[in-house]
């Protein structure tokens, strides 16, 4: 391998801001804030938006929002074909 041509790999914390869920991650960014952690080092930080902690396709609640969205659509396009309605007197 040439030397001085890869970045320098180290630990980084990563604070997902919209769960509050802090990780601490190998990796090659380039960040310039620092924070103290829990463990008395200090790690180089970046913050962002989306992580696992908080992502729909790993929380589950991507999918439980499109069953309720298919269970809707079910009921608005057939609930009046429903035989649980009360039945008129008349009938």
């Amino acid at each position: 391998m040439r030397p001085d041509i890869h970045p320098d790999y180290r630990e980084v914390l990563f604070h997902d801001t919209s769960v509050d869920e802090y990780f601490i991650i190998g990796s090659t960014l380039k960040t310039n804030e620092t924070k103290k952690w829990k463990d008395g080092k200090t790690y180089p930080y970046y913050v962002i938006e989306t992580s696992s902690a908080s992502h729909p396709f790993y929380t589950g609640k991507q999918q439980v929002a499109k069953a309720e969205g298919r269970v809707a659509n079910f009921n608005r396009r057939f609930g009046h074909l429903s035989k649980n309605k009360e039945k008129d007197p008349k009938d």
